[in-house]
């Protein structure tokens, strides 16, 4: 049998070279990574990690400011390209010195030798080495075969996109990009406002008719806004119930069907969280949806009353699914409430898969007790 190649050795010039090129390649001792595709994508944002382009990150794994979880050290082992040579570990471009080693090298030298063995030769991940699914096939029908062994395989992210069905069709119904929903849906909300405020305006809606006619509450038009408010309330919570008790559900691992099904809802999302077209609700299935929450208002309270609630609460399923987007793709900007947003749905990703549901507001997170605990470092003496 062939001789399979080990690993490829970069100097620290060629480090240096690459990074003065716009690349960003950083080291954990001697393991080097290109994290060009990242930069975006991180967390701390861009500029973070532009900044320790060419040093040695062990360090910094373990912070503060934050310490990365396994499920971001595995993360890091998908863009593995070689190994920095021997004598050449402290790469420093620009006149900087690395990080160094201190407190990083038991937790990310130990974890990645528990990974890919003492040697660490070559990226296993990148080449799918030891996966439980045939990334080459949809993946959809395989995830019901991987009963108890599925809740850790799907809360273990990678950064690749998935094909869920063998359907040509079925695969392009099933991927939306961002803009769609606010294409499909704005246009909804400002003409059901509209007929909504339009409605109220006839004077003709009033509360509890249907049980009393002396003590009805009249609805003036502009009640609207407050109505329209109190949709949007209603929305970040059925929001938040959603996506604990339904997206979040851990089927049994006997139930084939019920994996499946959690899979197809929620569970791709967490295997693949950078997959672009899977990050917002495709139109088709959300309007099913939309449909049953428009009939439950409809039953629960008078026809405009009813209506006006609904539009402010579609308002708030277009500004979540917009919002959802950006906390994965978008780079706000450090110490605004987008930023400090981002930082705690990522932590729901790689860490903290049983808490943190809030997306567009953790407000529900307070109440319900499942907000992401702050992280805490130990002082040095």
């Amino acid at each position: 049998a062939m001789a399979t190649a080990g690993p490829r050795s970069f100097s620290a010039a060629e480090v240096r070279a690459r990074c003065a090129q716009g690349a960003c390649l950083v080291s954990c001792h001697r393991r080097l990574y290109d994290l060009s595709g990242f930069v975006r994508l991180h967390p701390g944002g861009e500029q973070l990690l532009r900044r320790r382009a060419g040093t040695d990150v062990s360090a910094a794994l373990d912070g503060p400011p934050h310490r990365h979880s396994a499920n971001a050290r595995r993360w890091l082992e998908q863009y593995y390209v070689g190994e920095i040579e021997p004598g050449d570990e402290q790469v420093t471009p620009r006149g900087r010195t690395g990080t160094g080693v201190g407190t990083g090298y038991r937790g990310t030298q130990g974890y990645i030798q528990s990974l890919w063995g003492a040697s660490g030769a070559g990226s296993r991940v990148n080449k799918g080495y030891g996966d439980l699914v045939d990334w080459q096939k949809p993946l959809l029908w395989q995830v019901g075969y991987l009963g108890e062994k599925y809740d850790e395989w799907v809360h273990q992210p990678v950064d690749r996109p998935i094909r869920l069905f063998h359907s040509d069709i079925l695969e392009f119904l099933s991927k939306t990009a961002w803009y769609v929903v606010f294409m499909v849906w704005t246009p909804v909300v400002l003409y059901l406002s509209w007929v909504s405020y339009t409605s109220l305006a006839q004077g003709n809606t009033r509360l509890f008719a249907s049980f009393t006619t002396e003590y009805s509450i009249p609805v003036y038009k502009y009640y609207f806004p407050f109505i329209f408010l109190l949709g949007m309330i209603l929305w970040s919570l059925l929001e938040y119930l959603i996506h604990r008790f339904v997206f979040h559900m851990k089927p049994p691992a006997s139930n084939y069907y019920l994996i499946t099904l959690h899979f197809l809802l929620h569970g791709q999302h967490h295997k693949s969280p950078f997959d672009s077209s899977r990050l917002v609700f495709p139109p088709v299935p959300a309007s099913l949806v939309i449909g049953f929450f428009y009939g439950v208002l409809r039953l629960l309270l008078p026809e405009v009353l009813g209506l006006s609630v609904f539009v402010g609460g579609l308002c708030g399923y277009v500004i979540y699914d917009m919002m959802h987007y950006y906390l994965h793709y978008g780079s706000p900007k450090k110490g605004t409430y987008l930023y400090g947003l981002k930082a705690y749905h990522v932590k729901h990703h790689f860490e903290h898969q049983r808490a943190g549901f809030g997306i567009s507001t953790r407000f529900w997170d307070y109440p319900f007790r499942t907000l992401i605990p702050e992280e805490t470092f130990k002082k040095e003496d």
